[in-house]
């Protein structure tokens, strides 16, 4: 099974815990982190994961993140497919980097997409092409 984590899924651990919502999503997301880690779930790590995870603040966190891209089966590089997916999410309501992060899941042939960002999941709920998931619901799957 291919997954795909957003740049919100990997940062969730490093949220504010003190709400009960945050602190479920983040023990599922380590939960999938050990199936990856495993070997029981293949991870799909891509060039817009580089790019947003290059802007985050915290030297410590940006490092943790990127330490799961050697944890990858693959690296997504940009292209043209991916372009013209993300065009058509776009116009269904996704914003870009959203975008492009489902497009290359797509590339990628993931089966599911994690995250926690609820407008792309509700924007997304019965998409046909890949599964649009919150991690909880995720390992509810499992």
């Amino acid at each position: 099974m291919k997954i795909y984590l957003d740049n919100c899924c990997f940062n969730r651990p490093f949220d504010n815990q003190s709400q009960i919502r945050i602190y479920i999503e983040s023990q599922a997301k380590l939960f999938v982190q050990e199936k990856i880690r495993l070997n029981e779930i293949e991870l799909v790590w891509s060039y817009i994961l580089d790019y947003e995870n290059s802007f985050n603040p915290f030297e410590e966190r940006q490092n943790v993140i990127t330490h799961w891209k050697s944890r990858a089966i693959e690296d997504i590089s940009e292209n043209q497919k991916i372009f013209s997916n993300a065009k058509l999410l776009i116009e269904k309501g996704i914003k870009s980097k959203d975008a492009l992060h489902i497009a290359c899941a797509i590339e990628g042939c993931c089966e599911y997409f994690l995250t926690t960002d609820d407008l792309i999941l509700k924007k997304l709920k019965n998409f046909e092409i890949i599964t649009v998931i919150n991690p909880v619901d995720f390992i509810t799957l499992l």
